[in-house]
């Protein structure tokens, strides 16, 4: 948890300097941001596979044929790094005009999308490391790894950003190549503990061979994992075209939800995360009784928690939305955002935790198929309809996220509790 909540630090620290540069700022780098996380979920989602198989290998005590799932990732993720570079160097700018924003948001996120686009081969190498240790059951080095690198990030983004001491004023590509870099020290990092045995699973290159089983395999499980990280993204990307008519203070408030939405989900999912990996191992030691208690304990213990923090975010949104940006239109729209999110937040226990607890195992097709659902037959049509044809105006919007968390909410918990998780295969 920790962890996971120092890797989401990094883009919202350079939400919080770029705050100072503008709106406009803001609201580029928060589309381009969103797009990003999209590219990040697919990678997290291809990695989705190696976290089920290395679980399983290791609970089986097959050492070696964990080492040999893990050779294969690295091969998925450079070619998917490759690709991801190509497109911010030609479409950056494109992408972002898609969705009808002034051409100064354009300007300024373009810049920090293809920065991020280039570099993602960094993100690449950071994630399959944590992903192996973790899938081992080391979560305390990949934890200090994110402590120092994040660290790193947060004393180097105003320096590049505004230009203080001996460097460039670069703007928000300063931000965008300080979140490079830092990801570049916690990669280099990663794979120095793994490759010279400082994690439960030491990595060796020795008989490395092109297994195209493997990789299929790795494919199978992940494909659908990042399909629905995809799908938990790119609605969100897609909901700016019916913000975007409300002008760019709606656009830079909804860019600031998805920061404080992924704080909020980050403790959700890393304790379903773990729970995954747990029945993972559980299921590949022959235990299918115990891999479904980790579950259940995440939603309750995630969703006491942010019951009572929801009461802090109700009195406190104003000042929680001005650590951005103070501008009072901004914070009027942010604020109400925020509040009328609670709704969804209290719900994360069900939702994220439940849904990478059944990823962890493998079972990804479930709930690719949930979010494609709530997402595109829900959320989205309701994002129109509600501020064009009520009185809710861009409010609608929120309410129709809302809506769309309810009802996966309630899926998941009906698919959970039927057990039928437990007998999939790998």
């Amino acid at each position: 948890m920790i962890g996971q909540t120092l890797t989401m630090i990094g883009p919202t620290i350079d939400m919080i300097w770029v705050g100072r540069l503008g709106a406009a700022s803001v609201a580029g780098v928060g589309i381009s941001g969103m797009a990003v996380m999209v590219v990040n979920a697919l990678k997290m989602g291809l990695f989705t596979g190696l976290r089920a198989m290395v679980a399983r290998f290791v609970g089986a005590g097959d050492t070696k044929g964990a080492n040999h799932i893990a050779q294969q990732a690295f091969v998925i993720g450079i070619s998917l790094s490759v690709l991801l570079a190509v497109i911010g160097i030609f479409l950056a700018d494109q992408i972002l005009i898609v969705f009808g924003v002034e051409p100064d948001v354009v300007a300024e996120g373009a810049a920090y999308m293809r920065i991020q686009l280039i570099g993602s081969v960094t993100m690449s190498f950071a994630l399959i490391a944590q992903s192996i240790m973790q899938a081992s059951g080391d979560t305390v080095n990949p934890m200090r790894i994110a402590v120092f690198f994040r660290l790193f990030h947060v004393a180097l983004c105003p320096f590049l950003v505004f230009g203080w001491w001996i460097f460039p004023q670069m703007g928000v590509s300063g931000a965008a190549l300080t979140n490079v870099i830092s990801q570049s020290v916690g990669g280099a990092f990663g794979l120095w503990f793994l490759f010279t045995g400082r994690t439960r699973l030491r990595l060796t290159l020795r008989n490395f061979y092109l297994d195209r089983d493997i990789i299929w395999r790795l494919l199978k499980i992940g494909i659908p994992a990042s399909v629905t990280g995809m799908q938990r993204n790119l609605p969100y990307l897609v909901l700016v075209w019916f913000i975007s008519p409300f002008g760019t203070f709606a656009v830079a408030a909804h860019s600031i939800m998805q920061r404080i939405d992924g704080f909020i989900r980050t403790p959700a999912a890393s304790l379903g995360s773990a729970a995954g990996i747990l029945a993972a191992q559980n299921l590949g030691a022959g235990k299918p009784e115990r891999a479904e208690k980790g579950g259940w304990l995440v939603v309750g213990i995630f969703t006491g928690v942010i019951a009572i923090a929801s009461v802090g975010i109700w009195f406190w949104a104003e000042p929680i939305v001005r650590i951005f940006n103070s501008e009072p239109s901004f914070v009027e729209i942010a604020a109400a955002f925020l509040r009328i999110q609670i709704t969804g937040y209290v719900l994360f226990g069900f939702i994220v935790g439940l849904s990478m607890c059944i990823d962890g195992i493998g079972d990804t097709m479930v709930t690719m198929l949930v979010t494609l659902l709530t997402m595109w037959l829900i959320q989205v049509p309701l994002a129109y309809v509600l501020p064009n044809f009520t009185r809710l105006g861009v409010y609608g919007v929120q309410w129709a996220i809302v809506a769309a968390l309810i009802m996966r909410a309630a899926i998941y918990f009906v698919y959970f509790r039927s057990g039928r998780w437990k007998r999939k295969k790998v």
